[in-house]
């Protein structure tokens, strides 16, 4: 399992404190921003494209304190554009997040 729930999941509960639905929509934008940044980074066949999708997804984890994510998102800064092992863990992390939280 890649996803590490600790520090994310800490960083979402200080957010939300004791709005239970409020951590459901924050859990939620997170995922979304995900899912976002990894369809741009399997449709990056560019450098820029690729750089860009990279480092808005490192702005993502940092934002959330996913360190896991930060550390896939520096891994995939240093890929060729459409690396696909990069991609598969940046999608293994996604999937272990959603589904620990579904």
């Amino acid at each position: 399992m890649l996803y590490e729930n600790g520090t994310l999941d800490a960083t979402l509960a200080a957010a939300a404190g004791e709005d239970p639905a409020l951590m459901a929509e924050l859990r939620n934008a997170f995922a979304e921003s995900v899912e976002r940044q990894i369809d741009f980074l399997k449709r990056s066949r560019c450098d820029g494209n690729w750089n860009m999708a990279a480092l808005r997804l490192k702005g993502v984890a940092a934002s959330f304190h996913a360190e896991e994510l930060l550390k896939l998102s520096a891994e995939a800064l240093e890929s060729a554009p459409g690396e696909p092992v990069i991609i598969r863990k940046i999608e293994a992390f996604y999937q272990d997040f959603v589904s620990d939280h579904s």
